[in-house]
């Protein structure tokens, strides 16, 4: 098959990962969408994919290659992305990005590896939405608005009928703590040794515990974001996009707010930002006692997920800024959400003679 054109698109099937840069993969598949191979390209950033502005000749508006990383995504589950994120683009106002298709119609592109035993790669090629992200050093009066967004997500995921052959990834505990997890392990994460690795022990009992009880009935787990932060908003005027549907799948409505606070759980202003999600989010959409009492569990749960990232992405700037650092004060947050449930428990042993 020649590198000039990639054939049409097919599951993945497994292989040894190819050791074939992103920059290269990117420029084989640019002429798909009838783009040179040499033209100007931007790497935005590179975590669980690689994410490229194209910039196009003068007069043609710059757009975005995102090349998927092998082992995480399926054709099929790209697609699906693509279908949730059309659908909300097309009910709501919440403004979403556009896929561009190739020149015979696909959404989704196939190229096939350099070497023998390689893995078959996907990428998608964007619209770019102008905008920028909100100000994530003063992040309070934007969450309001980020709780809003959110439960509208929500709420057109409880009412939307997916189409056939739809299949997203599933964000229950055995996809987020078990042996096989999608991020990893917490126990392969930096510095989990000692006591730390106790108390985190300690703190995924506790979740797996109050989760299980907890349950996923309808109004509690549907399909979500899962990686809703305000670095994946863009405002541009009075409009707000939401971008980066990458990790979007099965999972607890609540999860979404955890996911919004990654790396800010330890700031004095957390206790503010929630109240900000939440007044947002009831605006939309209603929520429990019992959902708002497993908050802190989500949070930790979270946590324990960016530690089992950080140990699976060694190699990214994320993980080496981030390292055994992030993991010490998890142990910490950990400890005193131990320390919470030890009173919630004592209390609830009291009022049950």
């Amino acid at each position: 098959m020649s590198p000039e054109r990639p054939e049409p698109d097919r599951d993945d099937t497994p292989g040894a990962v190819a050791d074939e840069p992103y920059d290269s993969l990117a420029r084989r598949i640019l002429p798909a969408y009838g783009i040179g191979r040499d033209t100007p390209l931007e790497l935005l950033n590179l975590s669980e994919n690689a994410t490229y502005r194209v910039h196009a000749e003068a007069g043609t508006a710059p757009r975005i290659l995102r090349v998927h990383r092998p082992d995480y995504h399926t054709a099929a589950e790209i697609r699906s992305e693509l279908a949730w994120v059309a659908a909300l683009r097309e009910d709501t106002e919440i403004a979403t990005p556009e896929p561009i298709p190739t020149s015979d119609g696909r959404l989704v592109v196939g190229v096939d590896p350099l070497t023998a035993g390689g893995q078959r790669r996907h990428a998608v090629l964007f619209h770019l939405i102008p905008g920028d992200a909100p100000d994530e050093n003063v992040p309070a009066p934007q969450f309001e608005r980020l709780g809003e967004i959110t439960a509208r997500l929500h709420r057109h995921a409880e009412t939307w009928t997916p189409p056939a052959g739809f299949t997203r990834m599933r964000w229950d505990l055995a996809a987020m703590l078990g042996p096989h997890a999608h991020w990893g392990r917490w126990q392969d994460g930096p510095g989990t040794t000692g006591e730390v690795r106790r108390v985190l022990a300690d703190t995924e009992a506790i979740i797996r515990q109050r989760l299980s009880r907890y349950g996923t009935r309808p109004s509690r787990f549907g399909l979500i974001h899962a990686d809703l932060r305000l670095a994946n908003l863009l405002v541009h005027g009075d409009r707000t996009a939401v971008i980066d549907f990458d990790d979007c799948g099965s999972g607890w409505f609540l999860y979404d707010l955890a996911a919004a606070l990654t790396f800010l759980e330890e700031t004095p202003q957390v206790p503010d930002l929630i109240d900000g999600w939440l007044t947002g989010y009831r605006r939309v959409r209603a929520l429990t006692t019992e959902d708002e009492n497993e908050i802190q569990t989500f949070i930790m749960l979270r946590r324990l997920m960016v530690v089992a990232w950080l140990g699976s992405h060694p190699d990214t700037d994320l993980a080496r800024a981030k390292g055994a650092g992030f993991t010490e004060v998890s142990a910490e947050l950990a400890d005193e959400y131990l320390g919470k449930q030890n009173r919630w428990w004592r209390g609830r042993s009291a009022n049950s003679h």
